[in-house]
C-alpha cells in the first residue's frame, strides 16, 4: 500500500497526538482515577473497622487495658475487614454504583456494616470458650463505631468535593426567594457549578416552618419583609423569585421589594414553561412582562377535560388567531379522532400546523381554507366532517377600527355567528363553545356589542336543540396578535415614543395559554346557555407597564399619553352590574346567566342602515329584558 503522502494527503506530524491516542490516553486516566478512588475507600473502611473493633473492645472491659485480649482483637480485624470488602462488593459499595456521600450509598453503607457486623458476629459467638476472639458485645458496638466513621469520612470526601466546586468569588452574590422545591433544586446546581455566574448567599421564604432551614449551607434569614436588611448584610446584587408556581401578583410585590433594595430581579419560568418539570441554571432569567401581568396558578381537571374531547371530532373556527391556534395546540395534546382546523388566512393555518405537527405542507383535510361568511361552505364542512365539539374563535377584535367599520363587526361577528349557530344545530354538535369578550360586560363598543350578542344568540340554541351550547368570557391575553404588549415592544425597537392612551387606564391580561386552559376547561363544567366568565386575577394599569419596558430599554424613550379613544373603558370589567358571580365547580372560573335574542331580531341591523343607526340598533339589541342601559 502507498503511504499517504504519495497521494498528495498529509501526514501526521510528528508530536501530536491523534484523536485515537487522546481517547485512550483519556480512558487510562479514568481508570486510574477509579482504581485510586477504590483503593482510597477501602483503606479508609479498613482503618475504620480496625478503630471501631478496638474502640468496642476497650468500652466492653470499660477502658481497663490489662484484660483485653489482644491476640483476639488483632486475628478479628483482618475478618471483618474482609467481611466489609465481600458484603460491600456485593451490595455495589465498592463497584462506583453510588455517588460517594450520597442517600443512595448510605443505604448501602448501612447494608453492607450491618451485614459485616452479623458475618463476624456469628463466626466470633459459634467460637467457644476462651478462644472466642473479642466479646459479642465488642463487636456490635464496634458496627455500630465503624458505621458511624465511615459515613463520616464519606461525608466529609462529599463535602470536600463541593467546596471545590462552589462558584468563583467573581459570582455575583444572590439571595433566593423561595425555600421549596424550585429554589433548592436550583441552590444545589449553583453551590456545585464553579462555572455558575450566580452565588447564593442567603434564602427568604414566608413559610415561619421553615426559618431555620439550610439547603446546602444556605440558610433561610427571614420572609418578604426582610429582603431589605438581607441585600445589605450579605452585599447582595440580585434576587432570585425562585417559585415556578409564583403568580403575578407575588412577582409584582416582590419585584418592587427588590427594586427598592437596589437588587436585580430574576425568576424562574412558570411550571407550564418548564418542560422536564425540573428547574435547571439555563432556566434563571430576567422577570418578564407575562411574569408581571399574566401569571395565575391554575388547577385543571385533566380527566374531565379527556373524557368530553378524547376520540371526538372536534373543529375550531379562526384555528390560525392566537385564541384559536393555541386551542389547536391544546386540544391536540388529549387525542381527538379529528382536528379540523378552519381559517381564511392560509398563512395562519401554515403556522398552526408547523407548531402542532412539526412540518407545513398544507395537505392535511384537518386544515381548511374557509371564510366565516360563507354560509354554503360552512354547510357542506359540517356535512362532511360531521364535529361532535365546536369552539368558535373566529371574530373581529381590534376595538377602534371596528367603531368606525360596525358594519364589519355585524357581518362577521354577528351573523357569522348566528350561521355558525344554525348549521352546527343542523349537524346536532354535542358541544358548541362561543369565545366571548370581557368586552361583552356591560357593553360600551361596536367590539362589546357584538360579542354580547353572540352570547345571547348562544343562549338562544341551547335552549332550543340538543347538546351543550355556552360561551366563555376573557380579557386580554399576552402574546396575541395586535396586543398592548407587542405594540409596546415595537415603539420601543423603533426608538419611540411609548403611547399609551391614559395615565390611570386599567386590563386585565392573562397568557394565552392559561386563558385557553380555562376555556378547554370551561367547556367541560359548562351548562347549557351559560357564559362562563374567567378569573384574569387583578386588573394592570397599563403605564406601569409601559415604564417597566422603557425602564429596561437601553435608550432613552419616551411616554406619550394620547387619549382614550371612542369606545374604549377606563377600567374593563368581567360580569356586568347585574350579573352574579357563582363558582360553582371551579374557583377560578364564574357561571352567569344571559338572556336569550330571538334571531329575528337581528332585522333590526339594516344592510342599508348608517353607521349611527347601526351602533344604536347593536345597543338596543344588547339590553336585557327589562334592564336598563348603564353604558
Amino acid at each position: 500500500m502507498r503511504p499517504l503522502s504519495a497521494w498528495g494527503g498529509v501526514t501526521p506530524s510528528v508530536g501530536f497526538p491523534s484523536v485515537g491516542d487522546q481517547i485512550r490516553a483519556g480512558a487510562s486516566r479514568a481508570a486510574r482515577f477509579a482504581a485510586s478512588r477504590l483503593l482510597i475507600l477501602l483503606i479508609t473502611d479498613a482503618a475504620a473497622w480496625c478503630i471501631a473493633l478496638v474502640f468496642g473492645t476497650f468500652v466492653r472491659y470499660d477502658f481497663a487495658v490489662h484484660n483485653v485480649y489482644w491476640y483476639g482483637v488483632f486475628a478479628a480485624i483482618p475478618l471483618v475487614v474482609m467481611a466489609q470488602i465481600v458484603t460491600g462488593l456485593a451490595f455495589g459499595l465498592y463497584t462506583r454504583r453510588f455517588r460517594v456521600g450520597s442517600f443512595d450509598e448510605a443505604a448501602a453503607l448501612a447494608r453492607t456494616v450491618g451485614v459485616a457486623t452479623l458475618v463476624v458476629l456469628g463466626i466470633d459467638v459459634s467460637v467457644s470458650g476462651p478462644s472466642r476472639l473479642v466479646p459479642a458485645s465488642a463487636v456490635l458496638g464496634g458496627g455500630a463505631a465503624a458505621l458511624v466513621l465511615i459515613a463520616g469520612s464519606r461525608y466529609l470526601w462529599r463535602h470536600g468535593l463541593e467546596v471545590g466546586q462552589r462558584p468563583s468569588a467573581s459570582a455575583h452574590r444572590l439571595l433566593v426567594f423561595g425555600a421549596g422545591e424550585g429554589g433548592a433544586q436550583v441552590i444545589q446546581q449553583m453551590v456545585r457549578d464553579p462555572e455558575s455566574q450566580y452565588l447564593p448567599v442567603a434564602v427568604l421564604d414566608d413559610d415561619p416552618a421553615k426559618g431555620n432551614l439550610r439547603i446546602r449551607g444556605v440558610a433561610v434569614v427571614g420572609t418578604r419583609d426582610d429582603l431589605e436588611g438581607a441585600a445589605r448584610k450579605f452585599e447582595a446584587e440580585a434576587l432570585l423569585i425562585a417559585i415556578p408556581s409564583a403568580d403575578a401578583a407575588l412577582i409584582n410585590e416582590v419585584s418592587h421589594l427588590a427594586d427598592d433594595a437596589g437588587l436585580r430581579v430574576k425568576a424562574l419560568p412558570s411550571i407550564s414553561e418548564l418542560i422536564s418539570g425540573t428547574v435547571d441554571l439555563s432556566d434563571i432569567r430576567d422577570v418578564t412582562e407575562v411574569d408581571l401581568m399574566g401569571r395565575h396558578v391554575l388547577k385543571t381537571d385533566v380527566d374531565s377535560i379527556a373524557e368530553y374531547l378524547t376520540g371526538k371530532r372536534v373543529l375550531v373556527t379562526g384555528a390560525g388567531g392566537s385564541i384559536g391556534s393555541e386551542l389547536c395546540r391544546q386540544i391536540y395534546r388529549f387525542a381527538p379522532a379529528e382536528l379540523v382546523m378552519v381559517d381564511h388566512d392560509e398563512s395562519a393555518l401554515h403556522a398552526v400546523q408547523l407548531s402542532i405537527e412539526g412540518r407545513a405542507l398544507l395537505d392535511s383535510p384537518d386544515l381548511v381554507l374557509l371564510d366565516m361568511r360563507d354560509r354554503e361552505g360552512l354547510a357542506a364542512l359540517f356535512a362532511a366532517r360531521r364535529p361532535q365539539i365546536v369552539f368558535h374563535a373566529a371574530a373581529l377584535k381590534h376595538l377602534p377600527l371596528l367603531e368606525r367599520h360596525p358594519r364589519e363587526a355585524v357581518t362577521t361577528n354577528v351573523f357569522s355567528t348566528l350561521t355558525l349557530l344554525e348549521v352546527a344545530a343542523a349537524s346536532e354538535v354535542e358541544r358548541f363553545v362561543f369565545i366571548s369578550s370581557d368586552k361583552a360586560a356591560d357593553p360600551c363598543s361596536v367590539l362589546g356589542y357584538s360579542k354580547r350578542i353572540g352570547e345571547r344568540l348562544t343562549a338562544t340554541f341551547a335552549s332550543k336543540v340538543g347538546g351543550t351550547y355556552l360561551s366563555v368570557r376573557f380579557g386580554n391575553v399576552l402574546g396575541s396578535r395586535g396586543s398592548v404588549l407587542e405594540a409596546f415592544k415595537v415603539q420601543i425597537q423603533g426608538g419611540g415614543p411609548v403611547t399609551v392612551t391614559h395615565p390611570e387606564v386599567t386590563r386585565y391580561f392573562m397568557t394565552v395559554e392559561e386563558a385557553v386552559q380555562l376555556v378547554i376547561q370551561a367547556g367541560a363544567i359548562g351548562r347549557d346557555g351559560e357564559v362562563l366568565v374567567l378569573d384574569m386575577g387583578e386588573p394592570v394599569r397599563i403605564a406601569d407597564v409601559a415604564h417597566r419596558l422603557v425602564a429596561n430599554a437601553d435608550r432613552p424613550i419616551s411616554m406619550v399619553f394620547t387619549g382614550l379613544r371612542p369606545g374604549e373603558k377606563m377600567h374593563e370589567v368581567l360580569l356586568a352590574p347585574d350579573e352574579v358571580d357563582r363558582r360553582p365547580i371551579h374557583h377560578l372560573i364564574s357561571h352567569v346567566d344571559v338572556p336569550p335574542l330571538d334571531p329575528a331580531e337581528l332585522s333590526s341591523l339594516d344592510s342599508h342602515a348608517g353607521n349611527e343607526d347601526l351602533v344604536a340598533a347593536l345597543r338596543a339589541l344588547c339590553r336585557a329584558p327589562g334592564v336598563p342601559s348603564t353604558s
